[in-house]
């Protein structure tokens, strides 16, 4: 029965790992430090992005910006930072400040839903005097008007929880629920 328990905890727990990791796909961008210089000066990347910064020079460098510092990163040392604001990220060594470099990074992409096109409505003459009875039909013509998205009204929007956190959230709740399981159980003496 144990077995069995771990075994569903274990796959339940692969499947949320895998979930999380394919849901927050955020990419990783490489800069080397060499030569007393960033490379490239000027990076783009998108909100949620890692950047890593990796010391190939003798001296030991570091990676200062407004939100954002690295300790001294010694010959080969690396250290990674995740942007999650949009914006425009200065940056230069603390030691050596003729080092500078900058992260532009571009929000999120959004999609807004197409505006519904109208539609016009022919209204067909109605019938001759002489008739007792008038019918009026109405019928709706299809154009080939392309669809114009117009700009919808900006709604505050929540920003999106980081991919670790989500995943340990999941970890957490898991886990709590296996140990309900296993202490709800009668004791067999």
């Amino acid at each position: 029965m144990k077995r069995g328990l771990a075994g569903v905890v274990l796959a339940a727990f692969a499947v949320l790992t895998f979930a999380v990791s394919t849901a927050s796909a955020a990419t990783t961008h490489q800069i080397p430090i060499a030569r007393y210089s960033y490379v490239p000066a000027t990076m783009t990347v998108n909100v949620g992005d890692v950047v890593t910064w990796t010391n190939q020079d003798q001296a030991s460098h570091d990676v200062a910006g407004g939100t954002f510092h690295s300790p001294m990163l010694a010959q080969g040392q690396s250290w990674s930072f995740t942007f999650t604001q949009p914006g425009t990220f200065d940056y230069i060594c603390s030691v050596h400040p003729d080092m500078r470099a900058s992260i532009v990074v571009r929000a999120a992409e959004t999609t807004v839903p197409a505006a519904p096109v109208p539609q016009p409505v022919v209204q067909e003459p109605a019938a001759p005097a002489a008739t007792t009875a008038t019918t009026t039909a109405v019928t709706a013509t299809t154009s080939a008007v392309p669809a114009v998205a117009a700009p919808a009204p900006s709604a505050p929007t929540s920003p999106a929880l980081p991919g670790m956190l989500l995943l340990a959230g999941l970890v957490a709740a898991v886990t709590t629920l296996c140990l309900l399981l296993i202490g709800s159980r009668p004791d067999r003496a």
